[in-house]
């Protein structure tokens, strides 16, 4: 006996079949039942998901001759033979091979002959949009007042290269990826059904190369059996369809972020001498850190293509990078993607990438370097500083407010008080819950505060001026606003940042005085960010070595 491939053994042979579609098939079995059947269907999506299974369901649907509405009997002669595709009144014709006027002329000249057999003659079109132009036109009188005994079904892959014209004459059903989790549990039941041993990790494997296809699941599933037999090995699955084994992609991501060039280096090399495509095993790569990126927001969340046996270790590597290194990386990879598809040399190039990700971890974040700035105050200072702390706001004390204190008979608030003081405690509270925006908003000046509105003018530095052209720090500025003073209060932010070779500078004695004699000549920028933050640049002296000028 002929061996049949389970892409066809399992193909679907009634709605209730179809995997993932069922907002297709559920409308299609209601225009049965109601009555309701359009003289023209396209149906588009990706490859492999089950446009042409619906196509040849919905035929069978309509002139099934003892089964219920919506649901052929797949018993009758009629459901046979379109099931066989020997149905004289069903007729599958390739959009391809037959794409020229005179094909669609000779069927507009059988559309008129009544069906031999069955209630209607179904024209099936695959790949419609690969017809030329003129067929098109010569198709749409036709489509738009068919015979009532006719019906059309289209499917295309890419519906944007159909016309328009056609589209308007045509009930039009989208057809999407099949979930991961849906082509698991479809390939489990295959293999409980055909005898065949593999694991859920395997299967998992098989679903995430189909890329939402079913029919190429089935067909991965098929090749691997012919492999490795009734029994499969996760291993098997990964040397037979080439798939760049996870083990491999941890290793590079957790060596990234460790910053370990050498260990990079040789996994690029191991993944070299594998013969995997640098292309494709790049792409894996940033599907990587988007899994890892995606597991530090929610570990449960579906949006993550990981195994479930993978995922506790991908939650420990993304909650030791940080989601904003994580992002960094990610921006990082997307940014070079193009340089590595058009590189004659993709590996020396990947080489690079590898080593520039491990370097990026030298660099601090915004946040990370205001803290170190901080750890170096608290050091140099000593005890003065430890005296000093208790008037600085701790992020365990409750947030002050706005608070309508009596104080002479006035009442207070913004009318009552002093509006610097009452800024001095804003900038408290900003302290208290963002340092970095409270030391930019020490440079800024107020110009009028009120119970309705806060006026601010920008600093000179360009620095601390361009902070807030940052909508997402603007909005954090409204937030604490609100929080400090009220939900009323509106914000107006004032003047422009002066050129940096406008940026006032200290007196070269006053400098030098100020934080030593390497910082005179500093770019103006640098010594933008040292003012703010009340630091200086020191050279590294170890004891009993000259320091050389």
């Amino acid at each position: 006996m002929t061996y049949e491939v389970l892409a066809r053994k399992w193909r679907p042979q009634g709605f209730e079949d179809v995997i993932g579609q069922e907002h297709v098939t559920q409308t299609l079995v209601n225009a049965i039942k109601a009555g309701r059947l359009a003289h023209a269907y396209l149906f588009s999506g990706p490859r492999g998901v089950g446009k042409t299974s619906v196509a040849r369901i919905l035929a069978k649907a309509m002139n099934c001759e003892q089964g219920e509405p919506g649901k052929p009997c797949n018993q009758c002669q009629s459901c046979r033979e379109i099931t066989g595709g020997s149905s004289v009144d069903v007729q599958e014709i390739d959009g391809a091979s037959n794409r020229g006027i005179d094909e669609i002329r000779e069927l507009r000249g059988n559309i008129n002959y009544m069906p031999s057999s069955s209630k209607y003659r179904v024209y099936i079109i695959d790949e419609v949009h690969m017809l030329t132009l003129p067929a098109f036109n010569a198709l749409l009188k036709t489509l738009e007042e068919p015979p009532p005994h006719v019906k059309f079904i289209f499917a295309t892959t890419e519906p944007h290269k159909v016309p328009v014209t056609i589209l308007s004459r045509c009930q039009r059903f989208d057809f999407k990826r099949i979930p991961l989790r849906k082509i698991v549990e479809h390939l489990q039941n295959i293999s409980h059904q055909e005898g065949i041993e593999i694991s859920k990790a395997g299967l998992s494997l098989i679903a995430k190369e189909a890329d939402g296809g079913m029919r190429d699941a089935e067909s991965l599933l098929d090749q691997v059996v012919s492999f490795a037999g009734t029994t499969v090995e996760d291993k098997q699955i990964i040397d037979i369809l080439g798939i760049i084994d996870r083990e491999i992609l941890f290793r590079l991501s957790g060596s990234i972020i460790e910053g370990d060039m050498k260990e990079c280096l040789e996994i690029v090399d191991q993944v070299y001498n594998y013969g995997y495509d640098m292309k494709a095993f790049y792409r894996s790569l940033m599907q990587q850190f988007r899994d890892l990126l995606i597991s530090f927001i929610s570990r449960e969340n579906e949006l993550m293509e990981i195994p479930e046996n993978d995922r506790e270790r991908a939650k420990e590597q993304a909650e030791k990078a940080g989601r904003e290194r994580l992002q960094i990386i990610l921006n990082f990879l997307m940014k070079h993607e193009e340089k590595l598809r058009f590189t004659t040399h993709p590996r020396l190039l990947l080489e690079a990438i590898m080593l520039q990700l491990c370097q990026l971890r030298d660099f601090l974040s915004f946040g990370e370097l205001l803290e170190r700035v901080e750890g170096l105050e608290k050091m140099l200072s000593g005890p003065t500083a430890a005296a000093s702390s208790s008037d600085i706001p701790s992020l365990s004390d409750p947030a002050p407010g706005w608070h309508k204190e009596e104080a002479d008979g006035v009442p207070g608030g913004p009318e009552g008080s002093s509006g610097e003081d009452e800024w001095k405690r804003f900038l408290a509270f900003v302290s208290s819950k963002n340092r970095p925006m409270s030391k930019v908003l020490e440079e800024w000046k107020l110009l009028r505060l009120s119970e309705g509105s806060l006026e601010l003018k920008k600093g000179d530095r360009s620095f601390s001026a361009a902070y807030f052209d940052d909508d997402e720090k603007l909005e954090q500025l409204r937030a604490y606003c609100g929080e400090f003073f009220g939900p009323k209060v509106r914000i107006s932010l004032l003047g422009s940042p002066k050129p940096a070779d406008h940026v006032k500078k200290l007196p070269p004695a006053k400098a030098k005085e100020n934080h030593g004699g390497p910082q005179k000549n500093l770019p103006a920028p640098v010594q933008d960010i040292l003012d703010v933050f009340q630091g200086e640049i020191t050279r590294n002296e170890s004891p009993g070595k000259p320091v050389s000028d």
